[in-house]
């Protein structure tokens, strides 16, 4: 059966869903269909890196540190 062709994530969607009826396996179903579609893995994707860099921006919580860090800054002071 032909895949449907544009560049919408419906028709991209169909395309991966009608190849793995075909017996395509999903990573292969999905490279074939943005193919197609004249997409890349890497702007389909996007979205979710984004989502990434901004969590880590966040504020992180302090470390604790290891009690012998600690003894060890105590006697270097002395």
């Amino acid at each position: 059966m032909p895949l449907l062709r544009g560049k919408s994530n419906k028709v991209v969607s169909e395309n991966i869903s009608r190849l793995q009826h075909e017996g395509y396996p999903q990573a292969q179903a999905v490279a074939i269909s943005l193919n197609v579609a004249g997409k890349s893995k890497r702007s389909s994707t996007m979205a979710a890196k984004k989502r990434k860099k901004a969590a880590k921006k966040a504020p992180k919580k302090a470390a604790k540190k290891s009690p012998k860090k600690a003894k060890k800054k105590a006697a270097a002071k002395k």
